[in-house]
């Protein structure tokens, strides 16, 4: 590898996964990645770290791979923010301008800053804030104002709120192996990066991330992020409701779910059955797939009516001419955007990353993927400021950074993203 590349890394803290990636410009531009690994979470709650010590080994686990699998030394990170307590509000802006005088950069700028003054509750911190709306002597503008003529402008701004121990305490999980926190992105405005097209965002899209631990509602309108929310739950509880019901193991639950579940029980043929070995010299366990998929079409029609009713309430409904994306691991589901279509009477699609940008790497070609990839991409963008020189390993006993604890375990060779443990379910 050449010492003179420059190289970026992203981290995806999930709460049931890490994701670290590591990447490079390649000859054509394109960002290549050259560091992948992954682990499962621990120490984070609905997408918060709650213990740094935990999250802080979870982080290693799936970093020291990501280096070990690039061949580098990760310095800077861009890494998600998410959590229930994100929320946004709207500050209205104005400023006189005086006769026969056009907007400029510090007219906006001016506004921008006067917007940030808001008061917020002493541990609530602005993480995000962008112009949704502006109008010149009551007149809309659709694009950038400056240059236009007028006496008065008026703003509307989003700001994205939550705890400032959000980011601190990611902060803490870096800080402790001698890696930076480039930038803290939130979790919608990362993925949207390779998921949503900026007609959609224009259009009106929500962004409905189905994860493991949560459900992330976000909604685009006019290419703006108009709001944020959050359902305390996701896919886990459909693996949990299958463990109970089926009187398995939750790894075989996890199994079932993604190999043979359906999100429309009435899709799947009468007498589809699975077999379940058992060990110990117990009976195989044998489960109809209709009624697997019951189970989780009912748990499933809980988690739309939570994120619709989010939908709702956000005032935008009427606007999302893009209808509905859904991404995260459990968008997977068969049939779940027909699913969701019928209980909301959107259209639905399934937001698998845009990898235009990126040179192939197949296994990253998943929507469990998508808050990494937009992170990187991020991070790409700003390379030119913030890229560092690739630090090419060298053994060492002592070697200092994230990964000082961590490398003293065997790092096994890299194997392929959420890998199933297919001899634990066999169709019969």
């Amino acid at each position: 590898m050449d010492k003179n590349e420059k190289i970026f890394a992203a981290v995806d803290i999930g709460s049931t996964k890490i994701v670290a990636l590591a990447g490079k410009k390649n000859e054509e531009g394109k960002i290549q990645i050259i560091g992948l690994g992954h682990s499962p979470s621990r120490g984070v709650n609905r997408g918060v770290v709650q213990n740094v010590e935990e999250a802080f080994a979870a982080i290693s686990d799936a970093v020291v791979q990501a280096e070990s699998n690039g061949n580098c030394i990760v310095e800077y990170v861009y890494v998600n923010i998410s959590g229930q307590q994100l929320t946004t509000l709207t500050s209205k802006q104005h400023r006189m301008l005086g006769r026969d005088r056009c907007v400029t950069e510090s007219d906006v700028n001016h506004m921008l800053e006067s917007a940030r003054q808001i008061n917020l509750a002493e541990d609530m911190a602005i993480y995000h804030i962008n112009p949704e709306t502006y109008t010149i002597d009551g007149e809309p503008i659709l694009a950038n104002p400056v240059g236009s003529l007028g006496e008065k402008i008026e703003a509307n701004f989003k700001i994205h709120v939550a705890p400032d121990s959000y980011q601190r305490n990611i902060s803490k999980c870096f800080e402790g192996g001698s890696i930076k926190v480039r930038k803290a992105i939130l979790d919608p405005i990362a993925s949207s990066e390779v998921v949503l097209l900026d007609d959609e965002k224009e259009a009106g899209v929500a962004l409905v991330d189905i994860g493991g631990g949560t459900t992330k509602i976000s909604i685009f309108y006019e290419g703006v992020l108009c709001f944020t929310s959050m359902v305390p739950f996701g896919g886990n509880v459909i693996t949990r409701d299958i463990k109970e019901g089926c009187s398995i193991t939750a790894k075989q639950a996890e199994s079932l779910k993604v190999q043979f579940g359906y999100a429309i029980a009435d899709f799947v043929q009468e007498g589809k059955m699975v077999t379940i070995p058992n060990a110990g010299g117990w009976e195989p366990k044998h489960i109809s797939v209709k009624s697997l998929s019951h189970i989780i079409q009912a748990r499933m029609e809980e988690i739309i009516a939570g994120f619709f009713v989010q939908i709702r309430k956000s005032g935008y409904a009427d606007k999302l001419g893009a209808g509905i994306v859904i991404t995260g691991g459990t968008s997977l589901l068969r049939n779940l955007p027909q699913l969701i279509k019928f209980h909301t009477g959107f259209d639905v699609k399934i937001g698998n990353p845009n990898l235009n940008s990126f040179a192939d790497r197949r296994e990253v070609n998943d929507p469990r993927f998508a808050t990494a990839l937009g992170l990187l991409k991020m991070a790409a963008t700003a390379e030119g400021e913030f890229g560092k020189k690739v630090k090419v390993k060298k053994p060492k006993s002592n070697e200092p950074g994230l990964l000082t604890v961590a490398k003293q375990k065997l790092v096994q060779g890299m194997i392929s993203f959420f890998e199933e443990n297919t001899t634990d379910a066999e169709m019969s």
